[in-house]
């Protein structure tokens, strides 16, 4: 199915009680820096320190009984890693979190503490991911993806939503890009709201595999990055066409 505003409003109000908005406030430092008008969203302020909340837990409530039962599994660098296993806990649903062994400690002490079973397996996130997608299928356990997944874009998209009811005269909005969830949802909300809004994504150079993939070319990755969250070699299905 294709996401739709529709789907994403759904999301906001399924997610409202757990969820809360975060503020979008104006940064005067980045205004004088960059000559513009620049407005920060403050998803840091969740729970686990992430925008990664809205679109997991949006998922998980929608798992059924049975799906509930089995368990769920993700992969994960450490941020959505730490929203699955959190708010997995919140509705008493076992977790299973493979992350690369590169994650830092901190994300994965995290991780473990939300009562999470924690497995560390490959250098990088597509590493870990061929070895969850192994684990899902081995262990009958709901694959939670964290980014190419309906529920999961619809969640994200949430965030544009808030900002624009706050600031509804924003021209542009600026998002960072890995596997592209984030950027998919967000594009779909604030384009519904506001045509002649501009949505740009921002990748680290080492890991360009959106830029690439929309211009039809091969990436060339680099060994590591500071921003492991977004150290994505392969975007999503679901992604690729909506950023296009």
């Amino acid at each position: 199915m294709a996401v739709t505003l529709e789907d994403i409003r759904k999301a906001a109000a399924a997610i409202r009680k757990y969820i809360k908005p975060t503020p979008c406030l104006h940064s005067r430092t980045l205004s004088s820096l960059c000559r513009a008008e620049v407005w920060l969203k403050f998803e840091n302020l969740q729970f686990t320190a992430s925008f990664k909340e809205r679109g997991a837990l949006n998922k998980l409530l929608s798992l059924s009984a049975a799906e509930r039962h089995q368990g769920v599994i993700c992969m994960s660098a450490g941020n959505h890693a730490q929203a699955v296993a959190c708010h997995a806990r919140r509705l008493g649903i076992d977790a299973v979190i493979v992350m690369p062994r590169s994650t830092p400690a901190v994300k994965v002490e995290h991780t473990r503490a939300y009562g999470a079973e924690v497995i560390l397996a490959g250098d990088c996130f597509d590493d870990a991911a061929a070895h969850a997608l192994k684990l899902a299928k081995k262990r009958c356990l709901v694959l939670i993806h964290p980014y190419d997944d309906e529920m999961i874009i619809a969640g994200q998209g949430t965030i544009a939503l808030e900002m624009l009811e706050t600031e509804p005269g924003l021209a542009a909005l600026i998002i960072p890009v890995g596997g592209g969830g984030l950027i998919s949802g967000n594009a779909i909300a604030a384009g519904a709201l506001k045509k002649d809004i501009s949505i740009i994504g921002v990748e680290t150079e080492r890991f360009p595999a959106m830029y690439n993939a929309i211009r039809g070319k091969k990436p060339r990755f680099g060994m590591c990055s500071l921003a492991e969250g977004i150290a994505v070699m392969q975007p999503g299905k679901l992604t690729v066409p909506i950023v296009r």
